[in-house]
C-alpha cells in the first residue's frame, strides 16, 4: 500500500528571480538567476545535483523541446535532466518529479527549475494562429477570460448571488494581492489599487474585467530537494519538509454531462483532499498558516477557497470581504502579491508560489513576514474550469 512522501524529502534551497519585463535577459539568464540564489541558499557544489527537472510551458517561444538549454545554462554536470510540461502546473511538475527521485531513493539531491520568456514574444495570454495545437485545435475560439468568466455566472447562479455583490468580492481579492505585492521587490506589478478602480476597469468577459485578471510575464524560480538527513548534515536550523504533493487531472466528466455544475474546480477538490491526507491535516482552516492559489482571475481565487475546504459552500464572498484572506485575516492568501501582482510565466508559477511558502516558513519573508506559518499550501490550476490539471503541495517544519 502507498505510504506517500510526507518528510522524506526537504528543501534545502531555493531562488527566484525579479519577474517582470526583462527585456535584456534570456531565458538562459533567467535560470541562472534563480539558480545563483538557490544553490547559495542550499550550501552545497553543483556537482552535488544528481538529477534535475525543468518545467517550460511555450516551447516554441523559450528554449525548445529538450531539456538541454538548462544543462547548458547551468553547467551541470550531466547528470539527468528532464522537460516537463503540465499547464499552469508545470513549475509544480518539476517539483514533483525532484521530489519523488529523493523520496524513492533514485537521488539524494535533485534540483527542479520552471522558466517562461513571454514578453519578447508579445504574447497576451489571448489565442492566436501561432501557439499550436493547444489553442489552434484543443481550444478553437475560446479564451480562458472567456471560460473563468462562466465560472462567476455558474457561482453567482448556483448560490444565489447578485453578480453585484459578487463582483465586489472578486475586485477584494485583486486589491489585496495589490496590497500585498506592494511589499515584494521581485513583483512584477507594484502599485496600490482601489476596489473602485477594479470595477471601472474595462471589460474582458463578463463580469471580468482587466483588473480581475493576471497578466504574462518573464521570470524563473528554482528548488533543490534532498534526503532530510542531508538537510541535518548541512547544518541547517530549520528543516523545511515536503508534505505532500498531489495531483489531479480532469477525466472527460465536466464536459461530457451534467454532474458538474460548472461553479467548482473537481480537481482541486480532489486533490486537496488527498494532500490533506498525506500531510496529516485533519482541519486544514485551522493548521494552514498560508496559502498561495491559482488566481488567475479574481473568480478563479474566490471559487478556489471553497475548492479548499477554507470557506463553506457559498461563502467565499462573505469570507473574503470581512477579510478572512487578508494578511492580517486567519488564512493570508497571496501574501507575496500572487500571480495578480507577479504576472504568470506559465512554467516559473508553481515554483515561485512554493519559493514564499519556504520563505515564510523560515522566517525570511521580510515586510511580509506572518506571524504564525507551521504548513503553507500552494495550488495551480491548468486548462479552463471543465478541462484542467490541479496541482496541491504543502510544506511544513520538520524540527
Amino acid at each position: 500500500m502507498a505510504e506517500g512522501i510526507r518528510d522524506k524529502v526537504a528543501v534545502i534551497g531555493m531562488g527566484c528571480s525579479s519577474f517582470g519585463e526583462r527585456w535584456n535577459m534570456s531565458a538562459a539568464d533567467l535560470m541562472v538567476e534563480s539558480f545563483t540564489e538557490a544553490l547559495g541558499d542550499a550550501g552545497i557544489d553543483r556537482d552535488d545535483i544528481e538529477a534535475a527537472w525543468l518545467g517550460v510551458f511555450f516551447d516554441e517561444q523559450n528554449i525548445g523541446k529538450s531539456a538541454i538549454p538548462m544543462s547548458n545554462a547551468l553547467r551541470l554536470n550531466n547528470v539527468p535532466v528532464t522537460r516537463v510540461e503540465n499547464l499552469c502546473a508545470t513549475g509544480t511538475e518539476a517539483f514533483r518529479g525532484a521530489v519523488y527521485a529523493v523520496a524513492s531513493g533514485a537521488a539524494d539531491i535533485a534540483l527542479a527549475l520552471g522558466v517562461e520568456k513571454l514578453k519578447d514574444t508579445g504574447f497576451s495570454g489571448l489565442p492566436e494562429r501561432t501557439h499550436g495545437t493547444f489553442e489552434d485545435l484543443w481550444l478553437p475560439n475560446s479564451t480562458a477570460p472567456g471560460a473563468f468568466a462562466q465560472l462567476a455566472s455558474a457561482y453567482s447562479h448556483k448560490h444565489g448571488i447578485d453578480m453585484a455583490d459578487l463582483k465586489r468580492a472578486m475586485a477584494h481579492v485583486s486589491v489585496k494581492s495589490h496590497d500585498n505585492g506592494l511589499k515584494n521587490p521581485k513583483a512584477h506589478l507594484q502599485r496600490a489599487i482601489t476596489e473602485d478602480d477594479v470595477l471601472n476597469a474595462p471589460p474582458v468577459a463578463y463580469p471580468l474585467g482587466v483588473l480581475d485578471c493576471c497578466g504574462v510575464s518573464d521570470g524563473s524560480a528554482c528548488a533543490i530537494v534532498a534526503r532530510p538527513e542531508i538537510a541535518a548534515q548541512l547544518g541547517k536550523d530549520q528543516i523545511v519538509g515536503v508534505k505532500s504533493v498531489q495531483l489531479s487531472i480532469s477525466n472527460g466528466v465536466e464536459a461530457s454531462h451534467t454532474s458538474w455544475d460548472g461553479a467548482h474546480t473537481m480537481t482541486t477538490r480532489r486533490a486537496s483532499a488527498k494532500a490533506y491526507v498525506e500531510a496529516g491535516i485533519t482541519d486544514p482552516k485551522a493548521d494552514l498558516g498560508m496559502i498561495e492559489v491559482h488566481d488567475c482571475f479574481s473568480i478563479t481565487e474566490l471559487v478556489v477557497m471553497e475548492d479548499l475546504g477554507l470557506s463553506e459552500p457559498g461563502k467565499a464572498p462573505a469570507d473574503i470581504l470581512e477579510g478572512r484572506y487578508d494578511a492580517s485575516g486567519d488564512i493570508p492568501c497571496q501574501i507575496d502579491g500572487g500571480l495578480k501582482c507577479f504576472g504568470h510565466p506559465i512554467g516559473a508559477s508553481g515554483l515561485r508560489m512554493l519559493y514564499e511558502v519556504y520563505q515564510q516558513l523560515l522566517g525570511r519573508a521580510g515586510d511580509r513576514q506572518l506571524d504564525r506559518v507551521d504548513f503553507g499550501l500552494t495550488h495551480n490550476l491548468g486548462g479552463i474550469p471543465n478541462r484542467n490539471v490541479a496541482s496541491i503541495s504543502i510544506l511544513g517544519g520538520m524540527n
